[in-house]
């Protein structure tokens, strides 16, 4: 199967040509630009077909749009993603149906993710997996049964939303949600946080050194200062990886699946943050559910993004 893929965010968008042999996915060529927010929808999606065209080796038998939500994946609609402020209600399936005259499938990046991770990444071979982006913000794709469930108005899977404290850092809106502790803006707020309360003490943690701005603070600048040996970055991730576990734990005993497959910051850092997620998992999950399951980071690394667009199609 040739397929191709269109990948799109509010920083860049690609576009993917790739082949399917029913078993291995072979990435062939790629082209990109940055997204353009002076123009309007269509007239980017023009572009991208323009870019497709000059890759496209024949036509495709099949195409994949993986995008931010929220969109409806039924209908085939982006609706107006806080990252793409222009494109509202844009029928993006129709538009590259009527002028490749294949079938297109769209999905939120999450469950293309999910789906990308599930066919040719770590979740391969698993009828019931959670893959969880644990990157910017922290989002859920679900395979249930050998299928991606995408629940009744297709946004299943927004575990970020999860209250896990009464207080603490603000993700998805929330203070103390699951993304505001297990997302890389929740990880920068609780460093920085932290800091302040030992800078109070005239302790300054290697991420926020003196003449530093709070800007320069990320969850990756933690991390390293954590690997450097430093006291405050590995407690940000201590305390990031325990919510991380209660996070899970909560998706173990209401999904009981085979495997949850973690991204990003996991897929780079998980060593900071296993202990005392295992511990949670321990403490808190139904044991009976925690044997079956595994904890594994994602596979896919920087071609997650390529591959979520060609796997869209197996939604």
């Amino acid at each position: 199967m040739y397929i191709l893929g269109f990948d799109i965010g509010g920083t860049k968008c690609a576009v993917i040509t790739a082949e399917w042999d029913g078993q291995e996915i072979k990435l062939l060529k790629k082209d990109k630009c940055a997204t353009d927010h002076t123009i309007g929808a269509y007239e980017m999606i023009d572009k991208m077909i323009a870019m497709a065209d000059g890759i496209l080796d024949k036509k495709p038998d099949k195409i994949g749009i993986s995008c931010g939500g929220p969109l409806d994946s039924k209908k085939g609609i982006i609706m107006c993603p806080p990252n793409l402020p222009k494109w509202d209600n844009i029928e993006i399936v129709k538009k590259l149906e009527d002028y490749y005259g294949v079938s297109a499938y769209l999905q939120n990046d999450a469950n293309a993710c999910a789906l990308a991770e599930w066919k040719f990444g770590a979740g391969k071979g698993f009828e019931n997996m959670v893959f969880l982006t644990f990157g910017t913000g922290m989002g859920a794709g679900l395979i249930l049964n050998g299928k991606l469930y995408e629940g009744t108005n297709g946004n299943a899977g927004e575990v970020g939303h999860i209250r896990m404290a009464q207080s603490g850092p603000i993700g998805y809106g929330k203070a103390g949600s699951f993304e505001g502790f297990c997302s890389g803006g929740g990880i920068a707020r609780l460093g920085v946080q932290l800091a302040h309360e030992r800078i109070a003490n005239g302790e300054y943690p290697l991420y926020l050194q003196k003449g530093m701005n709070v800007s320069d603070v990320t969850a990756k600048s933690i991390a390293e200062a954590a690997k450097r040996g430093d006291s405050v970055a590995k407690e940000v991730y201590r305390i990031s990886g325990e919510y991380l576990g209660k996070g899970l734990s909560i998706l173990i005993d209401i999904l009981n699946p085979e495997a949850i497959v973690i991204g990003s910051i996991f897929e780079r850092d998980g060593e900071l943050l296993l202990k005392p997620m295992k511990e949670q998992i321990e403490k808190e999950a139904l044991s009976i559910s925690a044997r079956v399951c595994k904890i594994l980071p994602a596979k896919l690394g920087n071609s997650i993004g390529d591959l979520a667009a060609i796997a869209a199609i197996f939604m």
